[in-house]
């Protein structure tokens, strides 16, 4: 079943066979050897072996071939997770063509602004998201594949199930090679237009493979919740394909149904980013919470949290620094000792702290990182259409993350802030992604996000956003006499705003550009206000 095109004709030794990082030679060879293995979990319980997702990736692919889709053009896909979305990404790549992916959330100026920036002239989309394409400019948009029923929208629309008619795929003019684009997936945008973000086949497979995340095995099974237009939604597929192991798809993290997912899946990977290890361990604990097979948790930041988490679920700890840009650079053992920390740098990554002018600062200092990687290829290939912003992203010949870390004398890295989020109050640099951590370890607190608002005297004053644990309510006295003892005078916010739920942006981020936007508001809390002063020994007030 594997053609001779798979095998390694690279003489860079950094450049692994076809078979191992491009998707559709990497299918066509578990089929072959383990064409009965399970490769992946739907949430209903259906599973399908490689070999069933072979034939059905085939069928689908001779579909969006008659369509006209061919090696090298970019498919729109505006899907939830589920069948078709997962059908539709390895069809794609199948075919050579480039899987683009919309945020189900996306509507308006940020939908036509990446329909046109996609360059795509087919869209793969719900019939539920359908009508929003009428709304806007469709740019080179000519026709559509709908999925569900209900309005089949303003293009010519082919009905998902007509895919899997008869035929083969065509075959293909040259191989696909590892440097090929396999995707373009949208940045969150918060500060501005949303860049897409151009991932070769190689970058996939060095963002999270069996090199860079060792502790993940061929025998996994890595639950995924995170949305298909995320790369910790459409990676997990992906890199458990690389294994020849198996992955679960799931709609979308619920607090509640997580654990009973976990168990009925059978997933023995699981990642938790953001805060979904603090809302799972603030559950009321039940007898069942060890009833599960995982073995791997992925928690990413790796909060005050962990402890907790593993004693209570039993399951071993990893965290790492990533972001759709990148490759895994920074990954940790099991259960790291050092709270806080993000990992060491990983083999064939390369890692630089350095200040605005590019220059290494010493260890202990703050500093941007800046990344790159022995292998061609195992990072971003640039952003779609946007060369200015790939320059300034790449200069010096180093990709810069626009995050601020610190490294101590072992090597350890820990995260401080988005450079651009960086807080200074009263000649004090303040991160606010330290802030948070500290509020999110009250046990009433269920997220929050820390902004600089101007002071009336000099630089900022510290403000916290907060939303509460359902059925629990945030007393800002309660929650500063916490604060006060687990942190610096200087970080203690002084001001507390409460919300039911902060502001994000369609791939979950919090939006702290619109929270500043917003700043101190009628409703916002001032401890100074309320008399309590923080001094450098003791609380007063």
């Amino acid at each position: 079943m594997m053609s001779d095109t798979a095998s390694r004709d690279f003489s860079d030794i950094r450049i692994p066979d076809r078979r191992a990082c491009v998707l559709r030679y990497q299918l066509d060879h578990w089929a072959s050897v383990s064409p009965e293995k399970t490769h992946v979990v739907f949430q209903d319980g259906e599973e399908w072996s490689f070999a069933e997702v072979r034939r059905r990736v085939r069928a689908v692919a001779a579909g969006f071939a008659r369509l006209g889709v061919k090696r090298g053009e970019h498919v729109a896909v505006w899907l939830p997770n589920g069948r078709e979305a997962f059908l539709t990404l390895y069809a794609v790549n199948y075919l050579g063509a480039v899987f683009v992916p919309f945020n189900t959330a996306y509507r308006g100026n940020l939908l036509a602004h990446v329909v046109a920036n996609s360059d795509a002239k087919l869209i793969v989309v719900h019939a539920d998201l359908a009508p929003r394409l009428a709304d806007i400019d469709r740019a080179r948009l000519e026709q559509a594949v709908i999925v569900g029923r209900g309005d089949r929208g303003s293009l010519p629309a082919t009905p998902f199930e007509a895919l899997s008619g008869s035929g083969e795929p065509p075959e293909l003019d040259r191989p696909i090679d590892p440097w090929d684009i396999q995707s373009i997936i949208y940045t969150s945008g918060t500060t501005g237009p949303s860049k897409g973000v151009l991932s070769s086949y190689l970058h996939m497979y060095s963002n999270a493979g069996p090199e860079s995340w060792p502790m993940v095995t061929g025998e996994d099974r890595y639950l995924t919740v995170g949305p298909f237009f995320h790369i910790g939604g459409m990676g997990p597929p992906v890199v458990m394909l690389a294994r020849g192991g198996s992955v679960a798809i799931v709609e979308s993290f619920s607090t509640d149904s997580f654990m009973p997912l976990v168990k009925a899946t059978r997933a023995t990977v699981i990642f938790l980013l953001g805060v979904m290890a603090t809302f799972l361990v603030k559950r009321p604990p039940s007898l069942d919470d060890r009833d599960h097979h995982v073995r791997v948790a992925m928690m990413v930041p790796l909060t005050d949290d962990a402890a907790a988490f593993k004693e209570r679920f039993g399951i071993d700890i990893h965290t790492i620094f990533n972001m759709t840009e990148i490759s895994s650079p920074i990954v940790s053992e099991a259960n790291p000792a050092k709270p806080g920390t993000c990992g060491r740098v990983r083999p064939g990554a390369k890692v630089r702290l350095v200040d605005s002018n590019d220059c290494e600062v010493p260890v202990g200092s703050v500093g941007e990182m800046l990344v790159r990687t022995d292998r061609p290829w195992g990072m971003n290939s640039g952003y779609y259409k946007d060369e200015a912003a790939t320059a300034k992203a790449w200069r010096n010949g180093w990709f810069h993350t626009g995050d601020a870390f610190r490294r101590d004398e072992d090597g350890y890295f820990y995260f401080v802030d988005r450079v651009k989020d960086a807080i200074r109050r009263r000649g004090e640099n303040i991160s606010s992604f330290e802030v948070e951590l500290e509020v999110c370890a009250h046990p009433d607190v269920r997220e929050a996000a820390a902004i600089g608002v101007p002071s009336e005297y000099s630089e900022d004053d510290v403000m916290v956003v907060v939303a509460p644990v359902p059925g629990r309510s945030v007393d800002p006295v309660a929650l500063t006499h916490f604060l006060a003892d687990r942190m610096p005078y200087f970080m203690v916010p002084r001001y507390l705003r409460v919300l039911d739920e902060l502001p994000k942006t369609p791939s979950a981020k919090v939006m702290k550009a619109e929270l500043r936007g917003e700043g101190i508001t009628t409703e916002t809390w001032d401890r100074e206000k309320a008399g309590i002063r923080i001094s450098r020994d003791k609380l007063s007030g």
